[in-house]
């Protein structure tokens, strides 16, 4: 059978091989021994390659005491790991809906995020994301769950490993979101975190009018050794972007925002900016009620 090409299906079927293989505490060559095959069957599959059978793919997983949803979930996958594009419904099989894109990220030699209405996820503060997901609205314990899985992503991307740069337009800075302190620790999170070497934030004014973000808020990720993708999240599916046109497309939203965007200097005297103007307003609101 034909190999397969580097998919982010595919991917995701090797890397989690690859993991149930570490925690059984079995190397590829210990694993095919145990079932009668030659090495280089259990390596395809690492490598998210054709080369086993469904009840083969099977008896690996049951070696490996795969978990039902896990095993479920890449059995799907090796049927269709050699598609590009992906689009994942909510309440979709899949187990995790950021497993996909967190592995991605940790991959990722760089990293472009364009967020339109609200502050960047890889730059929110745990309240700021709280009260968002309350807002959705989401219960409280898949809203707890959702911060929480925020915070860890959060660490594993902005570890000075790679470039991310990313791009906000002034009103994500001004939608309250929350109480007047989650903002404030919000926006001076952004002005902390803006002097760190491998991370640019970047704002799009209000007063620059129509601009080529409208369409909406999505990541591109690029690696060392495989072809850039982009990450569009919705209320009703992730969808994974492979295929170059419409990669190309959005690498052209990026350049025009580049044009478009404050610099660096001109970005945090435009948050400071709006630090001094929520600060006068809650001082004005403070006599008013004192009145």
């Amino acid at each position: 059978m034909p190999l397969r090409r580097s998919t982010v299906r595919g991917r995701e079927f090797g890397d989690a091989i690859r993991a149930l293989l570490r925690a059984a505490g079995l190397t590829n060559r210990a694993a095919a021994d145990l079932l009668g095959w030659q090495e280089a069957k259990v390596s395809e599959l690492v490598n998210g390659k054709e080369g086993v059978t469904d009840v083969e793919l099977a008896k690996l997983l049951g070696l490996l005491r795969t978990p039902p949803d896990e095993f479920d979930h890449l059995m799907a996958l090796h049927h269709d790991a050699h598609i590009r594009d992906w689009l994942q419904p909510t309440g979709s099989s899949t187990t995790d809906r950021v497993r996909t894109l967190r592995e991605h990220e940790k991959i990722a030699t760089e990293i472009d995020g364009w967020s339109m209405h609200v502050v960047h996820g890889l730059v929110q503060v745990p309240d700021y994301t709280w009260h968002l997901a309350l807002a959705k609205p989401l219960p409280e314990p898949d809203a707890r769950a959702l911060t929480e899985n925020r915070v860890v992503r959060q660490t594993a991307v902005l570890d000075g490993n790679r470039k991310v740069t990313i791009y906000m337009h002034e009103q994500a800075l001004r939608l309250p979101v929350g109480n007047a302190s989650v903002m404030a620790d919000q926006l001076h999170h952004l002005l902390r975190m803006s002097v760190r070497p491998y991370l640019t934030i970047r704002l799009v004014p209000t007063a620059f009018g129509p601009h080529a973000g409208l369409a909406g808020d999505f990541d591109r990720l690029k690696f060392k050794k495989i072809p850039p993708i982009v990450y569009v999240e919705s209320e009703g599916a992730n969808v994974f972007l492979e295929d170059q046109v419409s990669v190309d497309r959005y690498d052209t939203v990026l350049k025009s925002l580049d044009r478009t965007a404050l610099d660096e200097v001109q970005t945090r005297k435009l948050i400071t900016d709006i630090i001094g103007e929520e600060t006068r307003d809650d001082q004005v609101a403070q006599e008013q009620l004192q009145r």
